[in-house]
């Protein structure tokens, strides 16, 4: 039987580690993608820090699936230098918490200019910290998000065929393509062979074409169906939610342009709603959580 963990970026519960740990343990969850950590973004973590977490961690019985850094979220125009050493820190903290993965991104594009113009730049930075990741055998993986070189399928793919390798692998995520318009099952068929890891969170279209984030399976994420292809192939791997069902403390440091979104549940229940959601479609397609 294929093994699926389910994860989450529990700073949508709460900024404090304690808190996350808690409703983790409440919610009978495992795992955890550590963005924010008491208000400190996880690859700004000090040593002391980093020592405070892995012990809390070792105390909840919490594991950590990948670390949810903001490696690549700057302009492809900024200075690539300063952003080297956080990813050096970054893979330093990964081996200290024994975690898998590094979450990334592939470098916001200029307004108004056609991502085309910086495939040369981003196929040389990124090769650089696919390079830097293998030196500590770590394993980045690019998300696709709305802004960046990487939002659509076929760039997403351009990146994995020209850099793709056991250091540089993709994260799946439903509503970010839903977002920039595009079909989710034409990016899975064009990604399969380079998914690692998936994010929880699907999107619908609104009457005046505006995006919403909504619960799996009620969106244009096709996720129910996709999910149940990766099992019917045997996939093994990491569920992430990231619910981004309400509001969240830290939203603004994480996002280039941030929408209010309006808040109709507390943190912790919009949290709980996202889960619900997953564990449903995953009965419905017989999935059974490891």
């Amino acid at each position: 039987m294929s093994k699926w963990h389910i994860s989450g970026f529990a700073d949508e519960m709460s900024p404090e580690l304690g808190i996350q740990l808690r409703e983790l343990n409440r919610l009978g969850v495992g795992y955890m993608e550590p963005r924010t950590v008491d208000g400190c973004n996880i690859s700004d973590l000090s040593q002391e820090q980093l020592a405070q977490m892995k012990s809390a961690l070792a105390a909840a019985g919490v594991k950590v699936s990948s670390i949810g850094s903001p490696l690549g979220k700057i302009s492809v125009e900024e200075d690539l230098g300063p952003h080297m050493e956080k990813l050096k820190r970054t893979l330093e903290i990964q081996k200290e918490l024994d975690a898998p993965y590094v979450r990334m991104f592939s470098f916001y594009i200029p307004n108004g200019r056609e991502p085309g113009e910086f495939r040369g730049q981003v196929l040389d930075r990124l090769g650089q910290m696919a390079e830097e990741a293998a030196k500590w055998d770590g394993i980045l993986l690019h998300e696709n998000e709305k802004g960046i070189y990487g939002d659509t399928a076929p760039r997403c793919l351009d990146l994995m065929e020209q850099l793709g390798s056991p250091h540089f692998r993709a994260v799946f995520d439903f509503a970010n393509f839903v977002e920039v318009g595009q079909d989710t099952s034409e990016a899975f068929r064009l990604m399969r062979p380079y998914i690692r890891y998936i994010h929880i969170k699907d999107a619908e279209t609104l009457p005046e074409g505006k995006k919403r984030i909504v619960p799996a399976g009620q969106g244009e994420g096709h996720v129910a169906e996709i999910l149940q292809e990766l099992h019917t192939g045997g996939w093994e791997g990491f569920l992430s939610l990231e619910p981004h069902l309400v509001d969240f403390s830290g939203l603004a440091a994480l996002e280039q342009d941030p929408q209010k979104r309006e808040a109709k549940l507390e943190p912790v229940e919009a949290w709980e709603l996202a889960l619900s959601s997953l564990r449903d479609i995953l009965t419905q397609i017989g999935v059974q959580e490891a």
